[in-house]
């Protein structure tokens, strides 16, 4: 009986569906154990109190922990053979998830496009991820760096054309919280939506440094599997002649770096898209920049606000001595090497009573 190796890109095929195996219960260890690797402060997620404040029964699973947990049931079949992932659109997390909860996750694949090497290509897909009652409390769209097997595969290709570049937040389901009756001594500061004005940038004081660690302990709390991430004897072949920081884990980073001036920002409801621009390693130090880029009301959002936040994760660098993001060569947007992540994304945050 042959082992499991992965899939390689001549294995995808537009519209084929994947049901991803090991389910996984959410327990009380786990929401601990990414609380120390990550740092988060928000209350919400660590004190039964706060959460029973806005009509909650318990605390809920931090929405990063959730969306980690979800991404690492699809790594087997998606990316375990990964050069990198590239990106994400219209991530939604459509309901709250609790200790208790058993979650699986299935994916279909919405596109494949072999790159002009001939020896990767990138592969698409639309995952979703659902509790123990069959709901939905998560979907989302990545895409995918994957090396073929053998250069000269011919490969049925499909390009996606109509990914969303906006979260529906029609798809959420938070009717059960009552944001106006959150107190922000929980959180020691009076900052609500009203406070916040479009075009406002914050550049978040706090650094963080990635040890090796941190990273490793991380990807396997999650069951993310990917070479890239665990095997160093392999990656000394590669360019990068190490291990790669998963980059989720950046995310995660930059979310609990920006609770200083986002103190009030209690979930994420909505991802619009992601970039991993530039790669991390053991040792980098992680800073974060804000920028409010939206405000607007929404009717699934008692006695709260949206605000729409671009976030860039940015390694070695204090985040306020970056002038330049991008810059452009021969027609294509380069990222300053600095620049580890790019992320847009919507965030509920209660409104003045």
């Amino acid at each position: 009986m042959s082992q499991h190796q992965g899939n390689f890109l001549e294995d995808f095929s537009p519209n084929q569906v994947y049901q991803h195996a090991i389910p996984r219960t959410i327990s009380d260890g786990d929401a601990s154990l990414y609380l120390a690797l990550v740092g988060n402060r928000n209350p919400l997620h660590c004190s039964i109190l706060t959460a029973n404040n806005i009509g909650l029964s318990a605390a809920p699973i931090d929405d990063m922990l959730l969306f980690h947990i979800a991404f690492g049931r699809t790594v087997n079949d998606i990316s375990l053979n990964a050069v990198a992932n590239l990106g994400y659109a219209n991530i939604q997390f459509k309901r709250n998830a609790y200790v208790g909860d058993t979650i699986r996750s299935e994916s279909q694949v919405i596109g494949v496009k072999e790159n002009s090497n001939k020896s990767t290509g990138v592969v698409y897909v639309r995952s979703t991820t659902f509790n123990q009652d069959n709901e939905e409390i998560l979907s989302w769209i990545r895409w995918v760096m994957v090396p073929k097997r053998n250069n000269d595969s011919k490969i049925k290709e499909l390009i996606p054309n109509d990914l969303p570049e906006i979260s529906d937040l029609s798809q959420i389901h938070r009717h059960e919280v009552s944001y106006a009756n959150f107190n922000s001594i929980d959180t020691g500061s009076d900052l609500l939506f009203e406070d916040y004005d479009i075009g406002q940038v914050i550049n978040h004081s706090s650094g963080m440094t990635i040890d090796e660690t941190d990273h490793t302990l991380a990807t396997k709390l999650y069951q993310n599997n990917a070479k890239l991430h665990f095997d160093a004897h392999m990656m000394e072949s590669t360019p990068f002649k190490r291990r790669l920081i998963y980059g989720g884990h950046i995310i995660s980073l930059c979310r609990s770096l920006s609770f200083e001036g986002l103190e009030n920002a209690l979930q994420v409801v909505g991802v619009n898209s992601g970039v991993h621009s530039n790669p991390t390693f053991a040792g980098d130090t992680i800073y974060t920049r804000t920028e409010i880029i939206d405000k607007f009301e929404h009717d699934n959002f008692s006695g709260a606000g949206i605000l729409r936040l671009r976030q860039l994760g940015i390694k070695n660098t204090p985040s306020a001595l970056i002038e330049n993001i991008t810059s452009e060569k021969n027609g294509k947007k380069i990222y300053d090497p600095s620049i580890v992540l790019d992320i847009d994304y919507f965030v509920v945050i209660p409104k003045r009573k």
